[in-house]
């Protein structure tokens, strides 16, 4: 697997983790008490989450497919999360399954879960990369060893940017971005999701606050905030929308009757 040359820190349980709050959200089993708490404290004060978190997760699912059906054969899934059936290499290979799929996050439970569940077709690939989406270069570095560059990827990045700042002495996530794109091929394609202040400001707010305590600093962005990471790709139809109205499915329409989700999620090809 990908990424083996890297020796993963131990799984820190005394501090939260995203991935695993999201995991505890989603209904599974692989989080720690802190995680949990905070997953509580959190859907105390926006009811939303677990709506979004699904929501995120069935975005993936269509996102995935779409460029699927498009063409594209190699994906690059930055942030991936503990693996939640069906994973983004499942839906990509039922499409095609020579598909060609890394995953990179930085948690190592989910490396440990990545070795174990994240098996592909025979005809196409899985692989796993422990590192951190601060770090393109070495995740574009590693990914490259199993992904051609030199021909289109979709990067998907769920869920993920509202964790990364904008200062450009920090995480300047916008220059973090650019630099993944420049390294992808045109016609490469760009898979986003993210939470917005803009649909449920104060609950949003709370959360927010909540997971700045916890150590996990959190930047909920507007729809222009977020759609500036489209600049210069062609966005999909029907362009930047809540995430449930991406191309909803009957589950997705089913789930709008439950109240919104402050999700913005799209997707764009690289000209």
């Amino acid at each position: 697997m990908t990424g083996s040359d890297a020796t993963p820190a131990p799984i820190d349980t005394s501090r939260p983790h995203p991935a695993r709050v999201y995991d505890w959200w989603l209904g599974g089993k692989d989080n720690y008490p802190v995680d949990e708490e905070l997953a509580r404290r959190i859907l105390a004060a926006d009811s939303t989450a677990v709506r979004g978190a699904r929501a995120n997760r069935r975005f993936m699912h269509r996102a995935v497919r779409t460029v699927a059906e498009a063409g594209i054969r190699q994906f690059l899934d930055v942030g991936t999360g503990i693996p939640t059936e069906p994973n983004l290499h499942q839906v990509a290979q039922a499409v095609a399954p020579e598909a060609r799929v890394v995953y990179a996050d930085n948690d190592p439970i989910v490396l440990r879960h990545a070795e174990a569940l994240l098996h592909g077709s025979a005809e196409g690939t899985t692989d796993y990369v422990h590192a951190d989406v601060r770090d393109p270069e070495r995740i574009l570095g590693l990914a490259g060893e199993s992904l051609d560059f030199g021909k289109p990827v979709a990067l998907s990045l769920v869920a993920l940017t509202h964790y990364l700042g904008d200062a450009v002495d920090g995480d300047d996530v916008h220059g973090l971005l650019k630099r993944y794109l420049d390294a992808l091929a045109p016609g490469s394609y760009l898979i986003l999701s993210q939470v917005t202040p803009d649909l449920n400001p104060e609950a949003v707010g709370k959360a927010a606050g909540l997971f700045a305590r916890s150590g996990t600093p959190f930047h909920p962005r507007s729809l222009g905030e977020f759609s500036r990471f489209f600049d210069g790709l062609e966005l999909l139809g029907p362009g930047v929308i809540p995430v449930t109205g991406w191309r909803p499915e009957p589950e997705d329409v089913a789930a709008q009757a439950e109240g919104i989700v402050p999700v913005y999620a799209g997707v764009a090809r690289k000209p």
